[in-house]
């Protein structure tokens, strides 16, 4: 299409198309509606998984979340999907790009496990960390320091990170759906005992060949037929066989592997949002002291910041949205915007919250602007007094189309030159190591580390950018910073 047709068509299409440049990027309101429907199917799941990661555990004086006795798990249900509805929408608006941003399982996980459980540290100190985290991120952007770094990353690096989510959210796919399991005798193995039985698996493997062979007739929508195809057939088959959910303790191995999708739920249930506002800004300065609390705003910092570049490069090459000079179009927008949604997590007390790798759900569904992003928002918005339908969705039938994207990215690795060992060993490390290590931040980091020794090892240090340098060695520090924060704290 021509641009003098693209302007005579958008203009037509009024201010909505010009505004998100939905013809200019080759869409249609009709797809962006799809694509954010996709993405919010795919992570849906964060409503239910993110009470269970930081609504269930207690801090360091015993408290849950919200500064209670007994776990809250509604009030984090309804402040994840208000944080959620509201940073994504606010992504959308005002970085113009398809990237829904929630709260971030790993990060939430790490304050859940390694934050709160400092002697002295409350939750609401915690929150604190993330909305200074969130401060300093929005610093490094409005200064150009966060843009400056991502571009002096090499092209074929930042494809390599890309592959490598590709392998990652495959893999978070497969393990979500019970396919993968911890093993006994190895690290992973092939379904319960190395073996695959069980309903719901049977669920996951049709949505999977059937998405497979949709996509592969190129018919529109495939993704989404996928997942509420799959959702229908598991609320029938748990309806006739009562097939429950996998036990804590590992009874019913053969069960769905989060929640039974089920149509016998109270639907509408008022929010509760007492949890919104509970952060302590500087409370963790006093009950860790200065340097245990700046290591830990430092561990976040490090890990937010390339989660987003990472993810940002996969939904970009996912998509091929990309601008004029073949980079991601209003990325400084993006980057504030997910400064914002870090600070908004905090504030709202539902963790770090940036930009959601399944995204490339919706993105591989046709999404490929901010539209798509207001209808994920406000899908995660209407959960607030709906919470269950993200519940009735199993993860089984939304995991085959991470399997799916995961195929879709892996593709881009013919753009690295395997033939040249100086780029290829590090591209190598950062592809093996983001599903091997279960983290897009430790796949960067050995990408990085090993691309600069190389460089150095080989006499050509000149060739490196200065910023490789001082974030190669900000990943060591990274790296070592768990036992060095241990030391800090057991003196």
């Amino acid at each position: 299409m021509s641009t003098t047709t693209e302007t005579a068509t958008a203009a037509r299409g009024g201010a909505l198309d010009r505004y998100f440049e939905i013809t200019a990027r080759g869409s249609t309101v009709g797809r962006e509606i799809r694509g954010g429907l996709a993405t919010f199917l795919a992570m849906s799941y964060i409503v239910v998984l993110n009470p269970l990661i930081i609504g269930a555990s207690t801090d360091s004086t015993g408290h849950f979340l919200g500064g209670g006795t007994e776990p809250n798990l509604p009030a984090v249900a309804a402040a994840t999907s208000l944080v959620s509805g509201l940073m994504t929408i606010l992504m959308g608006v005002v970085g113009k790009f398809p990237m829904a941003v929630s709260s971030s399982l790993g990060l939430s996980a790490f304050i859940t496990y390694g934050i709160v459980v400092l002697p002295g540290m409350t939750w609401a100190d915690a929150m604190g960390l993330v909305v200074i985290e969130g401060f300093i991120l929005l610093l490094l952007v409005l200064t150009g320091f966060r843009q400056a770094i991502f571009d002096a990353v090499p092209a074929q690096l930042k494809t390599a990170i890309s592959v490598g989510i590709g392998l990652f959210i495959a893999l978070i796919g497969m393990i979500n759906a019970g396919f993968i399991q911890n093993g006994g005798g190895t690290a992973l193995e092939l379904g319960a005992g190395g073996f695959l039985f069980g309903w719901p698996l049977v669920i996951f493997l049709v949505a999977l060949f059937a998405l497979f062979a949709m996509w592969a007739a190129k018919i529109r929508g495939a993704i989404l037929y996928s997942i509420v195809g799959a959702t229908a057939l598991a609320i029938t088959l748990e309806s006739f066989l009562h097939i429950g959910a996998v036990g804590q303790d590992g009874e019913n191995p053969y069960g769905w592997e989060l929640t039974a999708p089920t149509l016998d739920q109270e639907w509408f249930t008022l929010p509760d949002f007492s949890l919104l506002g509970g952060f302590n800004l500087l409370g963790s300065w006093e009950s860790i002291g200065i340097i245990a609390a700046s290591l830990a705003v430092f561990t976040l910092l490090l890990a937010n910041f390339f989660d987003l570049l990472g993810t940002m490069v996969g939904v970009s090459n996912a998509g091929g949205i990309k601008d004029a000079d073949g980079g991601v179009p209003c990325s400084r927008r993006i980057m504030v915007s997910d400064a914002l949604g870090t600070m908004g997590g905090g504030l709202g007390a539902t963790s770090v919250n940036s930009g959601f790798i399944e995204s490339t759900v919706g993105v591989g569904d046709g999404a490929r602007t901010g539209l798509a992003n207001v209808v994920t928002g406000a899908l995660f918005l209407a959960t607030i007094v709906l919470s269950p339908l993200a519940a009735v969705i199993p993860t089984e039938a939304a995991s085959a189309t991470l399997v799916l994207v995961g195929f879709l990215m892996m593709q881009q690795i013919t753009r690295i030159d395997w033939t040249d060992p100086e780029i290829a060993m590090p591209a190598f490390m950062t592809v093996v190591l983001m599903p091997f290590s279960y983290s897009i931040t430790n796949g960067i980091g050995a990408g990085f580390i090993t691309y600069v020794v190389i460089k150095i090892l080989r006499g050509k240090a000149k060739q490196v950018h200065p910023l490789m340098y001082v974030t190669a060695a900000l990943f060591i520090l990274y790296f070592i910073s768990g036992p060095i924060q241990d030391a800090v704290g057991a003196g």
